[in-house]
């Protein structure tokens, strides 16, 4: 009798732990005896010409503490669910009919599907063709509902911590403004975290509309108390009052389908505060650099949990569902009831009350 497959797959952006989830399903599935099928860049392995490789226990050993995918991903191409602004956009039948005889091909029980919002509605619309699905969310952006933490976010934060770190001596020393632009889409969880971990004077989240005045207002405070510089931290996806999202140029005009990228607004913030204040001001993107690296600790852990937990959900056939992490535990919920809506931080959070109780500007 031939040995129970599973299959996995790494889909959207890259972040650190992706590989301990990998290296978690390859090792609990060898325990019980299952082949593990890996599909190359994502949901695009799955069709023709198909792409995997056979994932074996030996080879996968060490794999947790590498950054990004030994699977590869894309957050392109014909699985594209989210683009524009958010909108959902249908996978065409025809790509789920090959998906499915791809899967019935290989004689795949479960498909493991790691991804973040976007990668885990294509799962949704595969489970929904009849597909064995599981999901596990990833995200470094933190803005997966269901789950209170995924990996990848707390490395991000880390390296946001260290970059404020290293720009804050170099601010002091040419009595400058930094304003540090930091990934997180429509979600403000990065800024806030590194933002906080960094000993930033201002936040700028997209959650909270902002005033370039105040901002302005809390440089010249700062300025008059002595400060030798001041630390602004922006969200990609913030935005002043009344104001709209900055963006990169419109891949979709290129060809492409996907979301519109969200980038610039650090450009703007600088630009502004230094019109206002008259105080030299540079803005530094940290980009990409957030997505790459080692994985932290807490990383590597979430990732072995959640891998472990998938292929638990497969031996239970629990098809449809997500691994998530509430209330300090590893469970699942509905893949549907993770992508619904994302997960944006709390007006009323502690994280916030804290900040504004030592003095921390939001610009409102």
């Amino acid at each position: 009798m031939a040995a129970f497959r599973v299959g996995i797959l790494t889909s959207g952006g890259d972040c650190p732990g992706l590989n301990a989830v990998i290296r978690a399903v390859v090792a609990a599935s060898s325990q019980r005896g299952w082949e593990v099928f890996g599909f190359i860049d994502g949901f695009e392995g799955l069709l023709s010409p198909v792409r995997y490789r056979i994932l074996e226990d030996p080879a996968t050993v060490g794999i947790a503490s590498l950054g990004g995918t030994i699977l590869g991903t894309t957050n392109r191409g014909r699985f594209a669910t989210r683009v524009g602004l958010g909108e959902i956009h249908q996978i065409p039948k025809a790509v789920l009919d090959e998906v499915w005889e791809t899967v019935e091909g290989l004689e795949i029980g479960g498909l493991i599907c790691i991804g973040g919002d976007g990668s885990l509605t294509a799962a949704q619309q595969l489970f929904e063709a009849k597909l064995p699905i599981v999901g596990v969310p990833k995200t470094i952006d933190n803005d997966i509902s269901a789950t209170s933490i995924s990996f990848g976010f707390y490395s991000a934060v880390e390296f946001v911590t260290q970059a404020l770190d290293r720009l804050r001596s170099t601010a002091v020393s040419h009595k400058r403004v930094m304003v540090v632009e930091v990934m997180g889409r429509y979600a403000g969880w990065i800024a806030l975290f590194g933002g906080l971990a960094g000993g930033a004077d201002v936040i700028l989240l997209p959650e909270i509309p902002f005033h370039y005045e105040k901002i302005a207002h809390e440089v010249r405070k700062r300025v008059a108390e002595g400060a030798l510089q001041t630390m602004i931290v922006v969200a990609e996806g913030a935005r002043p009052d009344h104001g709209q999202f900055v963006t990169q140029d419109d891949e979709m005009e290129k060809g492409f389908l996907g979301e519109i990228r969200l980038g610039g607004i650090g450009r703007h913030v600088a630009k502004m505060v230094e019109q206002m204040t008259g105080r030299e001001s540079r803005e530094v993107v940290l980009g990409h650099l957030q997505r790459g690296g080692p994985p932290t600790a807490i990383d590597r852990n979430l990732g072995m949990l959640f891998g472990v937990a998938a292929v638990r959900l497969v031996e239970q056939k629990r098809f449809g569902e997500m691994v998530a992490f509430q209330n300090e535990r590893v469970g699942s919920v509905p893949i549907l009831d993770a992508v619904r809506e994302s997960k944006t931080v709390p007006l009323d959070c502690e994280e916030i009350a804290a900040a504004r109780a030592v003095g921390i500007a939001f610009g409102d």
